[in-house]
This record gives C-alpha cells, structure tokens and sequence, in this order.
C-alpha cells in the first residue's frame, strides 16, 4: 500500500479521534527518545540530578500509555474499524506498550548511572556503553519516524540494525566478565555495567518490535517470525 494512500485512508476514516492518537504516540515516542539520551549522558557523566529527572519523568510516560489505550479502546468500541483501520489501531496499542517498557528500561539506566557515579570511573568512561546507547537511541528514533511516515523500508531497516546491537552487546558482556575474573575489586562496578548492559539491550528489542509492528499496518503481513506463513496467513 502505497504511504500516501494509506495516509488519506486514515485520516478520513477516523478524523480527529485517530489523528489525536496519532498524535499522542509520536509525542510518547519523543519523549522515550530522550530518556535514552539523558540516561546514557548521565552514564557518561556521572551526572546524578540527571539520573533523577529520567526517574521522575517516567511516569509521563506511563501516564501517556494509559490515555492512549483508553482512547484506543473508544475508538475500537465506537467506530468498529476493520482491515487497514483495525489494523492501525491494533498496531498503535502494540507500540506504546513497547514504548513504555522503553521508558521502563531508560529508568534501569539511569539508575545505575547514578550508583555509578559514586564509583571510581574506567579510562575509557564507557565509551562503549554510551555508542551502545546511540545505537537504540537511534533505532527509537528511527522506528517512530517510520511509524509517522508510513515507511515499511525504515522499518525494516530497524529490525536489520538489531544484530547489529546484539553483537556490541554480547562483546560488552564478555569483556566485563573476563575483567570480573582478573580483578575483583571491580566486580561492583562491572554488575552496573552487565544490568545497564542488558537494559540498552532491551531498548534495542522494543524498538525492532516497534519497527516490526510499523511493517505489518502499512503491508499488512506480519514479519516477526521470518520463515512461517504467519504474514500472509495474519494479515486484517
């Protein structure tokens, strides 16, 4: 379906109502962007007030998804959508559970950057912490640019990227297990790394489902599981 004609479609189809929600999910998607971006620098930084303002500021987030799955709901119960508008719908609910778990994880950050600040910092200042944070930083971003402009092929570009991530993240992991093992005395230090390790990861994980959930509204075929009939046999 072509991205213009898909946009018409909508906008036509549900008016204010979906265009509002629209609207509310891109907003949610910006602020999740930087909460990624704040956490990480606060990583780099040793930057604990800023730690704390991403602690707080995720219950905007929280607060967001639940205004957006109520008027999902309306919408659902009002209008009766079917085929590309079910869909739509469908996909929004989808999304914004990924992005408040995004949220979710930003917040795991930024809470260990803030143990980490009271600790003594390595040479490199987590250099690779802070590219792996550009990466899903740049993945979130990109996934809800997709999700605004109806591009299936961001989209799925989203989803190749994962690997990408995968691969820094399991090097990460395997080089702060082996300093564990040949220095003890950074262990502490080094579980901050593994947990916020794991949590930059997570964020990678929503946004590739993000991206696989623009692909299914705008194609309709499900891609979250290559090699079954699940896209043809799911599609509204």
């Amino acid at each position: 379906m072509e991205r213009q004609d898909l946009a018409s479609h909508i906008s036509h189809a549900f008016n204010e109502d979906l265009m509002r929600i629209r609207q509310r999910t891109l907003d949610m998607g910006q602020l999740v962007e930087e909460q990624i971006g704040s956490a990480v620098q606060a990583v780099v930084s040793a930057d604990r007030a800023l730690a704390r303002r991403v602690e707080y500021d995720d219950q905007r987030i929280d607060h967001l998804e639940v205004i957006i799955d109520g008027e999902c709901s309306q919408v659902i119960v009002r209008r009766q959508p079917t085929a590309v508008d079910l869909r739509f719908v469908l996909s929004i609910i989808k999304i914004v559970a990924d992005l408040e778990r995004m949220g979710d994880e930003a917040e795991k950050v930024a809470r260990m950057a803030a143990q980490l600040a009271l600790l003594d910092r390595p040479q490199d200042n987590y250099r690779e912490l802070s590219e792996l944070g550009a990466d899903v930083r740049d993945m979130a971003r990109d996934a809800m640019t997709a999700f605004a402009t109806y591009d299936a092929r961001l989209a799925k570009d989203v989803l190749h990227r994962d690997q990408a991530v995968d691969r820094r993240y399991e090097a990460i992991n395997s080089r702060s297990l082996a300093a564990m093992s040949t220095d003890p005395r950074n262990i502490r230090r080094l579980l901050y790394v593994l947990w916020l390790n794991r949590a930059l990861e997570r964020i990678g994980d929503h946004a590739k489902n993000i991206g696989e959930q623009v692909f299914y509204f705008v194609e309709g075929l499900d891609i979250r599981h290559p090699g079954t009939l699940a896209g043809d046999a799911g599609a509204v």
